[in-house]
């Protein structure tokens, strides 16, 4: 589970106001982290201590995914709009922006889609196994409450949204391209059964903060094995390590 500017520290309540640049997958800080060394994710909560919930927490993302109980979930109705393609690269990931309009409904709340971005490989894993690479759909209801769509990535035909998407790929950290003749509509980047994997957790990136609603597609989409690699080439390897599930369940469709 979100890096554009400052990285705000995260209430893990569930009523504040989250600021978009902190939200899982976005937070470019000036407090240095990243995905391996001295800055690595064992050593997040040593950097700074509004990061100290990456070490402490017990409702950390990204979790292995066994053992799921079968549950009575609701279906998310999505309700994605198409739009112009912001592609920005923050050096952590590469992120798509999206315009007021697109959200989702689980259980009678609505959630703003804020922004969505990708992870390689997988962040979340199923029963031990890592997928080539991951998206993350974030969203936000009024109350501040995050929820984060997950969808696996395998590695099979070309992904036609993805290609419009990493043709203007930022290379460099700190890029951002607004390209009004793109249009594209993040509804086609989710799988046709939209069946899902729900748990408690956190933003996968400081400040790990707690308090958001998972949904894991159980189903992946296709990328080539070229996309991957151009992702993996731009940004390299940007996956958490997997967290201790602790106390928590984990449901399914």
């Amino acid at each position: 589970m979100i890096k554009t500017t400052t990285t705000a520290a995260f209430l893990a309540s569930i009523i504040v106001s989250i600021p978009i640049s902190a939200i899982a997958g976005g937070g470019h800080d000036d407090k240095h982290w990243g995905y391996e060394g001295h800055s690595g994710p064992e050593r997040w909560a040593d950097i700074s201590k509004e990061f100290k919930l990456c070490d402490s927490g017990k409702e950390q993302s990204p979790i292995n995914i066994s053992g799921a109980k079968t549950s009575n979930l609701p279906a998310i109705q999505f309700d994605y709009k198409p739009g112009n393609l912001e592609i920005l690269n923050n050096g952590h990931t590469i992120q798509v922006n999206r315009a007021e309009g697109s959200s989702i409904t689980i259980g009678g709340e609505k959630y703003e889609l804020l922004q969505f971005h990708f992870h390689t490989p997988s962040e979340d894993t199923v029963d031990g196994k890592a997928f080539p690479m991951e998206m993350h759909l974030v969203h936000k209801n009024a109350k501040g409450e995050l929820a984060v769509v997950g969808v696996f990535s395998r590695v099979g035909d070309k992904n036609a949204v993805l290609d419009k998407a990493w043709e203007h790929m930022p290379h460099k950290a700190g890029g951002k391209k607004l390209i009004a003749s793109v249009n594209i509509n993040a509804v086609d980047l989710l799988p046709a059964d939209r069946s899902y994997y729900s748990f408690k957790g956190s933003l996968t990136t400081p400040p790990c903060s707690e308090g958001v609603k998972w949904m894991v597609m159980k189903n992946p989409i296709e990328a080539s094995g070229r996309q991957i690699k151009h992702f993996t080439q731009v940004i390299g390897n940007n996956a958490r390590p997997v967290q201790p599930v602790h106390a928590r369940t984990v449901s399914m469709m």
